[in-house]
């Protein structure tokens, strides 16, 4: 037995040395064949190539070049902070968060009401893909309406007063609780920009105005006029997608006065349509024209996979300059002119030979007690001239109504029963006009928001209590929120904090703090004096700046 135990074992390691005896030739027979090509290197005779160099013949700079280096120190990178919050939103979102709310009346049309484009079959599917497109979160990672962590986005905005006035879209700063803008001479660093508030935004054409200080002028870009602009017309973008700054592409003009949201959303954008490719974080910046003048403003993509697809949006310049005067005027908002009045678009030839109209606005619905409704026009009839100007379409009566300041007058010509008549109607505020006919309360003005202090400094403050007063020896107005980007915000001011004076002027009472914030004015230094109740020992604290 043992003999036996002794020859297999024997037979094992006999057959472990033909192994590796194997492997062992192989492993040499390589390195020979391997020495074999390294020998041959000295055959491979070289001598006989010529070096590269590099030729250094100047290119003249094209006109992309010469826009490139006018424009782009006007371009900056706007980041913004978004802090964790509860959300009450159940709406349908798309990748970055932003909201469609569906249209009550998909056919309907009006004047301050929602106007069906008839974009073809197309249309459902154009919705899906729609994207904002600013750098930011997925919503399987978790945003702050998600109760993730801080959310930061990217995009892109445009400089168009040296004082620090900029130009970029709304859904880039919205929800923002903090915003950051870098200029192309900013240090690169870890810093995210230098601090900025918002001046005014509008929902209706996705466009906001923001500030920054500034010491010393800061460069700025020229508007051009979009009317003039053609299809075809080369056009270049800056802006800094996916976070690269300064990144510049170009392309055409593809087509114009797109409306790529069907109702009340789209209503007041008539995009130009471009193939110079614009991605995230562009969002904001500027298409310019070959004279280096901004022509659009980069609002949204069309696009299946979140990237670049050949087809972007920008709002149109002649229409970002009427927003931009109205949001640096002293109401900081946008008004519009309604009449109260909604139609149908897109009727069939059928209707118009019926009621005999080749042009014009079949009228469908008059709110009661509304501007229409007191020049007594009425259901069925047909509005064919403003002024004397005649009316195309529905698109062409909203834009001209909404051009109109609340309170002026306009003659409208239409027809009843076949035969022409006029009436002279009074615009109305288009959000009044809008929040009778839905029932809703209409957006308050500045100076009815009710605190003396939330427009003037962006807080909101209430008298301090028995025991707060008791903690700092006196008395104060204790500050319950600051809105982000505001003066306060600026300034330091938290909320809990405690002011008991503005300009060395008591504040112990809402009428006294109420007194002294309405006297203040642009250009005014502002100091206040404020006591932290957490840390009385500490004292006052004197913050302060110019009011901008």
């Amino acid at each position: 037995m043992k003999s036996l135990i002794e020859r297999l074992r024997t037979r094992r390691l006999f057959s472990v040395f033909v192994l590796l005896a194997t492997v062992s030739a192989v492993i040499v027979a390589g390195s020979f064949a391997a020495h074999g090509v390294r020998g041959q290197e000295n055959q491979n005779d070289s001598s006989d190539a010529t070096p590269l160099k590099v030729v250094n013949s100047p290119v003249a700079p094209n006109e992309f070049v010469k826009i490139a280096k006018l424009v782009g120190p006007a371009v900056v990178n706007i980041n913004t902070q978004t802090f964790p919050k509860q959300s009450d939103n159940h709406g349908r979102r798309n990748f970055h968060g932003h909201v469609f709310q569906q249209p009550q009346d998909p056919n309907g049309g009006g004047d301050d009401q929602d106007q069906q484009q008839g974009q073809g079959q197309g249309q459902d599917n154009f919705q899906d893909f729609f994207n904002r497109f600013f750098g930011g979160q997925m919503p399987d990672q978790g945003g702050p309406d998600q109760g993730g962590g801080v959310q930061e986005s990217l995009g892109s905005g445009f400089i168009v007063d040296p004082k620090g006035y900029i130009i970029t879209n709304n859904h880039v700063v919205e929800k923002a609780d903090k915003i950051y803008v870098k200029l192309s001479t900013d240090p690169d660093s870890q810093d995210l920009g230098r601090p900025a508030r918002v001046i005014g935004t509008d929902k209706a054409t996705d466009l906001a105005v923001i500030k920054i200080d500034a010491n010393t002028p800061l460069p700025t870009v020229k508007l051009g006029n979009s009317d003039t602009t053609q299809v075809g017309d080369w056009v270049e973008a800056i802006g800094s997608p996916f976070a690269l700054s300064q990144t510049v592409t170009a392309g055409i003009i593809s087509a114009k006065n797109r409306t790529i949201e069907p109702g009340a959303s789209g209503q007041f954008q008539h995009f130009i349509q471009t193939d110079a490719a614009i991605n995230p974080g562009n969002s904001g910046g500027p298409l310019l024209n070959m004279n280096g003048e901004v022509i659009g403003v980069n609002t949204a993509i069309f696009t299946q996979s979140a990237g670049y697809q050949g087809i972007g949006f920008a709002m149109p310049s002649n229409t970002v300059v009427s927003v931009y005067n109205d949001l640096v005027s002293p109401s900081h908002k946008v008004t519009r002119g309604s009449i109260g009045i909604q139609f149908r678009e897109g009727l069939s030839g059928a209707v118009n030979r019926v009621y005999g109209f080749k042009n014009g606005v079949l009228v469908q619905e008059v709110q009661p007690g509304g501007p229409a409704d007191k020049a007594e026009l009425k259901p069925g009839d047909i509005i064919t001239a403003i002024d004397g100007r005649s009316i195309k379409d529905g698109d062409d009566l909203v834009n001209e109504i909404a051009s109109r300041r609340p309170g002026s007058t306009a003659r409208l010509g239409y027809i009843r029963d076949g035969k022409p008549q006029d009436t002279t109607v009074t615009i109305g505020d288009r959000d009044k006009v809008f929040a009778e006919m839905t029932g809703q309360q209409p957006p308050a003005a500045p100076d009815d928001q009710g605190d003396a202090g939330e427009t003037t400094l962006g807080i909101v403050v209430r008298e301090a209590s028995p025991a707060t007063q008791a903690k700092i020896h006196g008395s104060g107005m204790v500050i319950q929120s600051v809105r982000t980007g505001s003066f306060a915000d600026l300034q330091g001011l938290a909320p809990g904090l405690v002011i008991t004076r503005i300009n060395k002027q008591s504040t112990a009472t809402k009428a006294e703090y109420d007194g002294v914030v309405k006297k203040l004015k642009t250009g005014d230094d502002v100091v206040f004096e404020v006591i932290d109740p957490r840390h009385p020992e500490a004292g006052i604290n004197y913050i302060g700046g110019t009011l901008q």
